[in-house]
């Protein structure tokens, strides 16, 4: 789903598979990595090939681009819930960090479109 993925993939998808991702980090505490700075910079470094990384930031590495592209099909609700966060947390805490992920990431903006569509649609959802 986008470029949820992204973000949600820094700390949840590891290896590509056939039909789905692993759910290996689908009970990751978010709220932690997220609310720890230092683990979230080491993270945000991993991606953008500034820093070491984790077993998790490479596979990570590995499977975003193919998230991306398949708008999290392989995903399943448990790891998009989690992008969700992620992304909601990077664009208002971290706005820097957010703008140059999607610049490696999806320099043409095609990933950030769709997401925005579809988090709209979904405000379009709840408010009736």
């Amino acid at each position: 789903m986008k470029v949820s993925l992204l973000l949600l993939a820094l700390l949840v998808i590891s290896v590509v598979s056939a039909d789905t991702y692993p759910s290996k980090y689908d009970d990751i505490d978010i709220e932690r990595i997220l609310q720890n700075g230092r683990v979230l910079t080491n993270y945000i470094k991993c991606m953008m090939d500034e820093g070491p990384c984790t077993n998790e930031g490479r596979e990570l590495k590995k499977t975003l681009p193919d998230a991306l592209s398949t708008d999290c099909s392989k995903c399943n609700e448990k790891q998009k819930n989690i992008a969700d966060k992620v992304i909601s947390h990077l664009k208002n805490k971290r706005p820097r960090d957010w703008e140059r992920l999607t610049a490696k990431y999806d320099p043409s903006g095609e990933y950030k479109k769709r997401f925005e569509s579809t988090q709209t649609a979904k405000k379009n959802l709840n408010l009736r």
